[in-house]
């Protein structure tokens, strides 16, 4: 088996809770008609969710995050997808509990409306 296979299934099984209350109001088409893939592979990273009609990544943050090296690491890997044509939302996970609107509002506004024909 790939080994990315693996580790996304990995992390979908042990994702957080933040990404399990998210995944839920995205999955299936939920927001807006838009579709968004969980633990999406791009090149040598997984994307938390990713919307391919949007090139957008939604990248959701644990305290893991907030150390210098991580978040050097998190701008060298924004700045690729970048280059690469794919925008990246990022939240605090606690952010997704303690303003759910506030994410769901930002995500739709950065698709920029309802979906594409």
């Amino acid at each position: 088996m790939d080994l990315s296979l693996a580790r996304r299934r990995t992390l979908r099984r042990t994702g957080t809770d933040a990404e399990a209350v998210l995944w839920a109001r995205l999955r299936a088409k939920r927001l807006m008609g838009f579709k968004f893939r969980r633990q999406h592979p791009f090149g040598p990273y997984i994307l938390d969710f990713y919307c391919p009609d949007r090139h957008l990544a939604v990248e959701l943050d644990g305290g893991q995050h907030f150390n210098s090296a991580a978040q050097n690491y998190d701008q060298r890997r924004t700045t690729l997808l970048l280059r690469r044509g794919i925008r990246v939302l990022r939240f605090p996970t606690d952010l997704v509990f303690r303003e759910p609107i506030a994410v769901l509002d930002a995500i739709v506004l950065a698709l920029g409306g309802g979906p594409s024909p």
